[in-house]
């Protein structure tokens, strides 16, 4: 399958991200994607951007080197409650929204009911659309639970492909990351793919959830990632709801 997009990566505003807009757009286009989403971390992620990077997204040209380019943010989940560190006025200058669960943002030693509470609370907030790499041990979660609450609420389920690289920091991503798209597949549930690109070198890389897509003969219709604008009209759709 070809991906044609590109769901979450980072630049320099992220703090701990080493390449401009102008520098993951460039990658974009030279590895033949389509789209490309920047999400850079939301203000309560430490050594991240502030406010105001947000609130000026609209002077960034959404078309670079001929891909188009969404500017997003990845928010950060702070308690089990759903809440998230942007307010609605900055979340209506994004194009799209990842939600996810940070370990310098909300602690770890919870519980799977707790954690799954508070992504099916953050679903609730008509901005979010992905749910970011829900595959870390450390946040353990009720995948069941998780994935029909996905489908009701039009929000997509992130394949992380920096959680399956080998020698990730993420705790058993690629087995939670399985036991999410068994039940993804079962419940007919679609999912996107998200190199997690930190630098240029990995803008587009989605190797290892390839590998396991093929493992688990997961259905291509079900990856965002082979049509573009199927995935803008999910995007779309959400926020009209």
């Amino acid at each position: 399958m070809k991906y044609l997009l590109d769901s979450h990566t980072h630049t320099i505003a992220s703090g701990h991200a080493y390449c401009t807009v102008l520098e993951m757009a460039r990658a974009a286009a030279d590895r033949g994607l389509e789209l490309l989403c920047i999400t850079d971390h939301a203000p309560a992620m430490e050594g991240t951007t502030c406010r105001d990077y947000f609130a000026n997204l609209g002077v960034i040209d959404r078309e670079l080197f001929g891909v188009q380019i969404l500017m997003g943010v990845e928010l950060n989940l702070l308690d089990t409650e759903g809440t998230v560190d942007l307010d609605e006025p900055l979340l209506r200058r994004t194009d799209m929204a990842i939600v996810s669960l940070h370990t310098k943002c909300i602690p770890t030693g919870g519980t799977a009911e707790g954690y799954t509470n508070g992504l099916l609370q953050a679903m609730k907030n008509p901005y979010v659309n992905i749910i970011g790499h829900p595959d870390d041990g450390r946040y353990p979660l009720d995948y069941p639970t998780l994935v029909r609450a996905a489908a009701d609420a039009g929000v997509l389920l992130e394949v992380n492909n920096s959680s399956l690289t080998p020698g990730g920091f993420r705790v058993n991503g690629p087995l939670h990351c399985a036991e999410m798209l068994r039940e993804c597949k079962k419940q007919g549930v679609p999912v996107v793919v998200g190199s997690d690109a930190h630098f240029v070198s990995y803008v587009g890389n989605h190797q290892y959830a390839d590998a396991l897509f093929q493992e688990l003969n997961f259905p291509e219709e079900l990856i965002m990632n082979r049509d573009s604008a199927a995935f803008l009209a999910f995007l779309k759709a959400r926020r009209a709801r």
